[in-house]
């Protein structure tokens, strides 16, 4: 309902794959950044993504550790790889010191945190890095930016929207340098469905003229 009254200015910018997220939205196949940006579809549909990586000495390290701890999720991407211990919290530490001493002899990677997941990631990605790149292009480019978020990683994204003198919406509780908070999804959720009915009243005024 957005994408049109916005003229396709409308990109999820998120943890999962780009794939995964067409599957959530389909029919629509909308301008996407994930993994945190090492993926990236414009709106032409063209696909930018990070240089490839060798990641199975990571995969086959977090695959060991998840091996003996059964709380331990490993989901590889096709350029990160993510730890999950929401079914065992207690496994942050050993998630998070497993994952630093794997890119102590890689500077080319990163640790980045989210809630109950820690992921490796190519040094030069963030969400704050693709949303730079897609506000650099149309239908984006000229136009305030908007971003919310409710994870660790929507920080970098947060700090690019303010840069940008955009909108950064912290979504839920926990410190964040967002200027600005909704306490739920439910409820930011809601807000957004009241955005689209006003967008469309103004468009629909607009037409009348």
């Amino acid at each position: 309902q957005m994408q049109p009254l916005l003229n396709g200015a409308v990109a999820p910018v998120t943890g999962r794959e780009v794939a995964v997220i067409d599957r959530f939205l389909e029919p629509l196949s909308l301008p996407c950044a994930g993994p945190h940006g090492a993926q990236r579809r414009n709106s032409r549909g063209a696909y930018i993504t990070s240089p490839a990586r060798a990641l199975a000495k990571f995969v086959h390290a977090g695959m060991q550790l998840a091996q003996y701890n059964l709380g331990i999720l490993v989901e590889p991407k096709n350029e990160s790889i993510a730890l999950h211990y929401r079914a065992d919290p207690a496994l942050e530490t050993l998630c998070l010191k497993t994952m630093q001493e794997l890119i102590l002899d890689s500077p080319d990677w990163k640790l980045v945190r989210g809630k109950f997941v820690v992921e490796l990631l190519p040094r030069e990605v963030s969400k704050g890095a693709a949303i730079k790149a897609f506000m650099q292009e149309p239908p984006f480019k000229g136009r305030r930016p908007f971003f919310a978020g409710d994870d660790l990683s929507d920080e970098s994204g947060f700090a690019v929207i303010h840069e940008l003198q955009g909108v950064a919406i912290k979504v839920g509780a926990g410190t964040s340098i967002a200027r600005h908070r909704v306490d739920s999804v439910k409820n930011f959720y809601r807000w957004l469905y009241m955005a689209c009915t006003q967008l469309q009243a103004m468009r629909s005024k607009e037409v009348e003229r």
